[in-house]
């Protein structure tokens, strides 16, 4: 005996809501297997880098005793300021990469007034290890940042020509200071 085409649907109906309460059940269970096989999956997690970063480079040149403006020229707008701690600035940064544990780095600066006290925090990577790592080429190649005394010479004012006929050939020419109108005459 066949039966009805309405039993059919219920029957149906009844296995693909079994078969949707199963596949919903085992989204529970998201454990390293599943993980594993999704990020072979995924294609791309974009890096990110949160906060403020701060470099060796930078720490270095804290010195107790400079102003908030000072600090703040060289290491940026902290990142958190408490109303209840007014002297106290914490720069904080992540660094999240795929296939790394994310790295976190965290910088507390104390004041005493204006003038700044003292500070501790993390081993501060320097900014070549810091490009090397955000970097996807490796072997990238970082240009020194600081100038040599040769080069710092031909800026020195005792390197300015003394001849008249000299320094009017390495004088360029004053731009000119003629505008066109912002708005066009009616």
């Amino acid at each position: 005996m066949i039966a009805p085409p309405r039993t059919h649907a219920r029957i149906r109906c009844r296995v693909m809501l079994a078969a949707l309460a199963a596949s919903l059940s085992a989204c529970a269970t998201f454990d390293e297997g599943t993980r594993s096989m999704a990020d072979a999956i995924t294609l791309y997690k974009p890096e990110v880098v949160q906060g403020n970063f701060v470099s060796k480079e930078q720490v270095e040149a804290l010195q107790p005793g400079m102003t908030r403006l000072q600090t703040r020229d060289l290491l940026g707008t902290p990142l958190l300021t408490s109303l209840f701690h007014a002297d106290r600035w914490d720069y904080v940064f992540t660094l999240r990469r795929q296939g790394v544990e994310p790295q976190h780095y965290r910088l507390t600066l104390y004041f005493k007034g204006d003038a700044l006290e003292r500070f501790e925090g993390d081993d501060m990577p320097s900014e070549a290890e810091f490009v090397r790592r955000i970097s996807r080429d490796r072997k990238i190649k970082i240009p020194v940042m600081e100038a040599t005394e040769e080069q710092l010479a031909k800026y020195h004012p005792s390197a300015v020509p003394t001849d008249p006929a000299a320094k009017a050939a390495d004088t360029p020419a004053p731009a000119t200071r003629s505008y066109p109108p912002l708005e066009t005459s009616r």
